[in-house]
């Protein structure tokens, strides 16, 4: 992300997970023009990579009985690179929004 927008402020939405709060993450982003945006607390519903959380736990794991950790990692991997070969950019989210717009400004906390 860096390399794409090498001179632009980057926010980042992050969950509550406290390593996300660490000294050493505040200051390396700090020194990177990274903000730190934090969902409420207990809205994990509002990060899009639970749903694909939730989506490997019924496709590769409810139901199922692995022999081995080897058997349940093969067939997690098995079912994520089914979905990133059909992965599409998310594109429809906040249609008529004014921050989907390329001028919209952003002010720096």
């Amino acid at each position: 992300m860096r390399r794409r927008w090498p001179d632009q402020r980057l926010y980042l939405i992050v969950d509550n997970f406290s390593p996300h709060k660490h000294p050493e993450v505040r200051t390396w982003c700090a020194d990177n023009q990274v903000d730190l945006v934090f969902l409420p607390t207990y809205a994990s519903w509002l990060n899009w990579i639970e749903a694909e959380f939730a989506a490997v736990r019924y496709v590769a794991l409810n139901g199922t009985d692995h022999r081995s950790h080897a058997e349940q990692d093969t067939a997690i991997g098995d079912y994520i690179r089914w979905r990133n070969q059909r992965a599409r950019p998310k594109t429809a989210f906040a249609t008529g929004s004014k921050i989907r717009h390329p001028d919209y400004p952003f002010k720096a906390a």
